[in-house]
Formats: C-alpha cells, sequence, structure tokens
C-alpha cells in the first residue's frame, strides 16, 4: 500500500493550492480518504474526509467553504483544495487511509508555505 503525494508548494495569501495523493496497492474505492494537516509547533488537525467510491464528503466545519476535497478513480488519486489561503494555513497536508479502527496508511506530507 502506498499514498504518494504531491510535491511542496508555496503561495502567496489569498492563493488556492491543491494537493494531491495518489493511491496504490489497493482498491481505491473501498477505503475512506482522510485530510489531516499539522501547523508548524501544532498537532494534528483533521480537515475531513472522502468516500471514493462515490465522492460524498465530509468536511470539518473550521475548513467548510474553503476547502475541497475530490477523487479521481482513473486515476486512484485524492485531492485536497484549499482557496482564500492565509498564514495560518502554513503545515504539512496529510492523506491518509481510513482503516478499520483508524488511519493505516499515511502519505508522506505536502508542506504547504503561505507567504508573502
Amino acid at each position: 500500500v502506498q499514498l504518494v503525494q504531491s510535491g511542496d508548494e508555496l503561495r502567496n495569501p489569498g492563493a488556492t493550492v491543491k494537493v494531491s495523493c495518489k493511491a496504490s496497492g489497493f482498491t481505491f474505492t473501498n477505503y475512506y480518504i482522510d485530510w489531516v494537516r499539522q501547523a508548524p509547533g501544532q498537532g494534528l488537525e483533521r480537515m475531513g474526509r472522502i468516500d471514493p467510491e462515490d465522492g460524498d464528503t465530509k468536511y470539518e466545519q473550521k475548513f467548510q467553504g474553503r476547502v475541497t476535497f475530490t477523487a479521481d478513480t482513473s486515476t486512484s488519486t485524492a485531492y485536497v483544495e484549499l482557496s482564500s489561503l492565509r498564514s495560518e494555513d502554513t503545515a504539512v497536508y496529510y492523506c491518509a487511509r481510513t482503516g478499520t479502527w483508524s488511519y493505516d496508511y499515511w502519505g508522506r506530507g505536502t508542506l504547504v508555505n503561505v507567504s508573502a
């Protein structure tokens, strides 16, 4: 099982960023994919999840209206798009596969640096 994420990104405040997570080694549509981020010096913060089978999404309230999860089943790739970026969005963004009880596989993380 692998979750391979796209490379680090640098954005200006107000911009949009899109991070990808390509899955392999398992049936992509059989598992939820969660997105979690970790800001410098902070703990993990869950952003929400997507069900790749039908595209159903659940967003944590804090991110509603600014974040969009999508999944391309033809390439087994999940995406998170975050708009209206601000400095507080600087973090490492992770995708994680949701197993029976918890996250069982993680991507390596993508650093998104929001700076003027």
